[in-house]
């Protein structure tokens, strides 16, 4: 299925990517969405909202798809679009930053295929991997010469994002959850 098929043919009830030309449920790839992955995206958004507000940058959920290859479509749990705002359309435009909130189920796509997917994409500047387990998140900056990681530890960690003229506190992306200890943490 080339990616204008899949747009026509996407009407189902329920979210669908497309990778190599065949379409996937989005809930396939994990066992539904837990109640800290929706905390956590709700956070991001209303966080990103706020501050962009105004701007030529706006958030967008999951029903905004991001063409990352000729045959590949994703859903990215969050995805900041700037410029023109472009209506009727599938797809977000002049990507600069997805937010991938990585489940039990998720993290193994989400650090690796989908990741380097995201990578290829030629206007997308941060890419940001987010944990619901623990309050970490892996943040991916393009560069002239490549990515560089950056890793965000705690609560009291604040993601710069001067790509889009905003930044991401761990508390308030976090807040009104809690994590069970790790054996990391016994270890201090």
């Amino acid at each position: 299925m080339t990616p204008e098929e899949f747009f026509v043919w996407q009407g189902q009830d329920e979210p669908f990517e497309l990778v190599g030309g065949v379409p996937v449920p989005k809930r396939r790839m994990m066992t539904g969405a837990s109640i800290q992955h929706g905390r956590v995206t709700v956070n991001v958004i209303i966080s990103l909202g706020n501050q962009l507000r105004g701007s030529r940058c706006r958030p967008t959920t999951d029903d905004v798809s991001l063409r990352t290859s000729i045959t590949t479509i994703r859903r990215p749990d969050v995805t900041v679009a700037c410029g023109e705002m472009v209506y009727d359309t599938h797809e977000a435009r002049e990507t600069r930053l997805v937010v991938e909130i990585a489940s039990p189920s998720t993290t193994t796509v989400d650090r690796t295929v989908k990741l380097e997917e995201h990578k290829r994409h030629p206007t997308l500047r941060c890419i940001l991997v987010r944990e619901t387990v623990a309050p970490v998140a892996l943040l991916y900056h393009r560069e002239a010469e490549g990515w560089r990681p950056e890793l965000f530890e705690g609560l009291e960690a604040v993601i710069d994002l001067p790509e889009i003229g905003a930044s991401l506190a761990l508390a308030d992306i976090y807040d009104d959850l809690t994590f069970a200890a790790r054996i990391t943490d016994a270890m201090r």
